[in-house]
């Protein structure tokens, strides 16, 4: 497999689009009008400590998890790499959002993904089964069998009808998206939206049947994490979504609730192929702006960023 060049990336890149910003939240949520969304930005070396400020700038985990919930914390663990190579979300920032659910009083903690390679070798390889061991009511799988998803209509979908979810993220509470940045040879860079392929039973129809970019946004429509989380402290610019590659280290941890606008200010932080681009040039983004679903011009949003 081929990695993305510059060019290619280039080539793949769209003009600004405008559009609203009507929400529809799944799961545990309804639907909504953002209206300058938030988001915080934290420059911390340490993993576990950026993400405990960014939650606290957030407001506390108590605004996104209640007593009793059951959450699901989706993070990257689709290869069976180290920590080091960058191309999973750092265990140190999956293992903080569990302690600060259970300390918000979830009820239980799910970490899961559906892995592209061979499911225990990357959640072990990963280092996230052992960093959310001891933590309370917290459990760690990688599910690759069907029987652990279930059909779900699109209506919105311009590309998806129907999709098959992993079944424990659509009777979640609450959905908390904590993917790695890092390149991709397909859409460009993978960051939020695009980490949520790893909830569908069928990623590679994203591939081959369908607009890759256009089925992303689709999927944003029924799957709605309350917060994403995006792991940017050592993006892989280059020579993703596996590795290796080049990586820039960034010790950077963004935070917020519009998914869109998430990913595209975490866009701009790093040098991509040997370039630097906005949200409205990835074409996932632009087409999840054009369908309500967020904010792509960060000049709208407010942002706090805290740079230790």
């Amino acid at each position: 497999m081929s990695v993305i060049n510059r060019r290619e990336f280039l080539q793949n890149t769209v003009g600004v689009v405008m559009g609203s910003a009507v929400v529809m939240a799944f799961p545990g949520s309804s639907v909504h009008a953002v209206e300058a969304p938030e988001l915080v930005v934290v420059k911390r070396k340490g993993p576990a400590g950026a993400v405990r400020r960014a939650i606290q700038l957030l407001g506390g985990m108590e605004r996104y998890v209640s007593r009793g919930d059951h959450v699901v914390i989706k993070p990257n663990i689709g290869f069976p790499n180290p920590p080091s190579w960058g191309s999973t979300t750092h265990p140190e920032v999956v293992a903080e959002l569990a302690r600060q659910s259970i300390q918000a009083g979830a009820a239980q903690v799910l970490v899961l993904d559906h892995p592209i390679r061979q499911p225990t070798v990357c959640l072990e390889k990963s280092g996230i089964r052992d960093s959310v061991k001891g933590i309370p009511k917290t459990h760690a799988f990688v599910l690759a069998d069907r029987k652990f998803f279930r059909k779900v209509a699109v209506p919105r979908g311009k590309q998806l009808r129907s999709v098959d979810i992993l079944r424990d993220v659509i009777d979640a509470d609450v959905l908390i998206n904590a993917p790695v940045a890092k390149s991709h040879m397909s859409t460009g860079v993978t960051l939020g939206m695009k980490n949520l392929m790893g909830v569908i039973w069928d990623r590679y129809s994203f591939h081959s049947v369908y607009d890759i970019d256009q089925a992303i946004a689709d999927l944003s429509t029924v799957v709605r994490a309350k917060l994403t989380v995006v792991d940017a402290t050592q993006a892989m610019i280059q020579g993703g979504p596996s590795g290796p590659g080049r990586k820039q280290r960034l010790d950077i941890i963004v935070a917020g609730e519009d998914p869109v606008a998430v990913d595209a200010y975490a866009v701009t932080l790093a040098s991509w192929y040997g370039a630097q681009f906005e949200g409205r040039q990835v074409r996932h983004i632009a087409a999840a702006h054009r369908m309500g679903l967020g904010e792509m011009d960060v000049k709208k949003v407010r942002i706090r960023k805290v740079l230790d």
